[in-house]
């Protein structure tokens, strides 16, 4: 008997640990297909100097000089009056508003994503080291930090100093903490900017979930609702907040799920907006983002459906025909970048590893993994997909 069980759970632990790896069949193509590119940026990254929020600002700003702040992208100037307030021109960017702070995190971003991915390709420490000294100037160093909130996000002039809609700019901070995660074990991180870095983020998360903004946000019924599950979710990992966790787990799969998807995949909500290929892509890139940040072996998000079944792997495969053939999509082409889209879109990665789906995976690889187009890389939640996968 003593011999029978010891066989039962070898083969339970050997069954247990091919399940793990059948869920995730591409990884280690994704390492060889990434590798130069990942080198090439992280070489790039190490000769980056911090730039945070305090290095510019605008005189439109109600904030100070460590508030961040951006204004809206939709909205101009009225003919009618260059001191009336804005009107909007839904879907075409104004490139005269100010997002200075916003490039600043975008390339915050870049910085920390392209050395914890190096970091996890090579094991060397330099990239770790590099990566404290970014981290440090927006989290922990009084002189140079960003404040823990979003009060002055895309404001409007003459309408709003922020809005509850500007916290979809912090989804840039995602690769942040999911790379500080892939690299908090390292022996040359500096534990005092690490527990300082974590402290900012739960202030963060508290205004989150406690501003009006914050709550705004979370009630949106289109992609804002989605992305502020999925960087209250990623940020909640990062801080080891369970309840916060499992918070953003039962909404993924009572509110955003039921009630932003088609019984068909798609998502309405994006589909009447003027980009609705865009707005499509983006939406279901963060609930896949979702999914692949919260599912556990308890709380797999990848297999749970509605009643009515929908789930995220009918969104993908809604989708995926119009991403892997553009001419195929049903609606006119969008307003603005049209020609950009799509890229590598982590939706096909985390896709196809989760149901191990070759042709995915093929479309993947064989999409642009380093986009240039600003409007592309600030819709692109997941830039640098090696610290997202085991």
């Amino acid at each position: 008997m003593k011999i029978l069980y010891l066989v039962i759970s070898f083969f339970a632990i050997t069954c247990s640990a091919q399940q793990k790896l059948v869920r995730s069949p591409f990884n280690k193509e994704v390492k060889e297909v990434l590798r130069k590119q990942v080198l090439s940026k992280a070489a790039w990254a190490l000769q980056q100097e911090p730039i945070t929020v305090t290095a510019q600002s605008s005189p439109r700003s109600a904030g100070g000089k460590h508030d961040f702040y951006s204004e809206g992208d939709y909205w101009w100037p009225n003919p009618a009056s260059v001191d009336s307030p804005y009107i909007q021109k839904d879907g075409m960017t104004n490139p005269d508003n100010f997002v200075a702070h916003r490039h600043a995190m975008i390339r915050l971003s870049e910085v920390v994503g392209a050395l914890a991915s190096a970091y996890k390709v090579t094991g060397d420490e330099k990239y770790v080291r590099h990566a404290t000294t970014h981290c440090k100037a927006w989290f922990a160093d009084t002189a140079t930090m960003m404040h823990p909130h979003l009060l002055y996000a895309q404001a409007i002039k003459g309408r709003f100093t922020g809005r509850g809609i500007g916290i979809i700019d912090a989804i840039q901070l995602m690769e942040v903490t999911q790379g500080l995660i892939v690299m908090q074990k390292a022996a040359s991180l500096d534990k005092a900017v690490l527990t300082a870095t974590k402290k900012w983020f739960a202030e963060f998360l508290q205004w989150l979930i406690t501003h009006k903004y914050g709550k705004d946000e979370m009630n949106a019924t289109n992609n804002h609702g989605t992305c502020w599950v999925m960087q209250v979710a990623a940020f909640a990992k990062f801080t080891a907040d369970d309840t916060l966790m499992k918070f953003c787990s039962d909404r993924y799969k009572n509110v955003l799920l039921p009630n932003q998807m088609a019984a068909d995949g798609s998502f309405p909500q994006e589909l009447r907006r003027t980009k609705p290929y865009g707005y499509s892509i983006f939406n279901l890139d963060a609930m896949t983002t979702i999914c692949q940040l919260l599912s556990s072996e308890k709380d797999n998000l990848w297999e749970y459906q509605t009643a009515d079944g929908r789930s995220i792997k009918k969104g993908i495969e809604y989708l995926y025909p119009f991403v892997a053939d553009k001419t195929k999509w049903p609606l006119k082409p969008d307003v603005m970048y049209w020609n950009e889209w799509p890229v590598a879109q982590p939706f096909l990665l985390f896709g196809a590893n989760a149901y191990k789906q070759t042709n995915w995976f093929i479309t993947w690889k064989g999409l642009e993994h380093s986009p240039k187009v600003e409007e592309v890389i600030r819709n692109l939640p997941v830039r640098n997909p090696l610290i997202w996968i085991n």
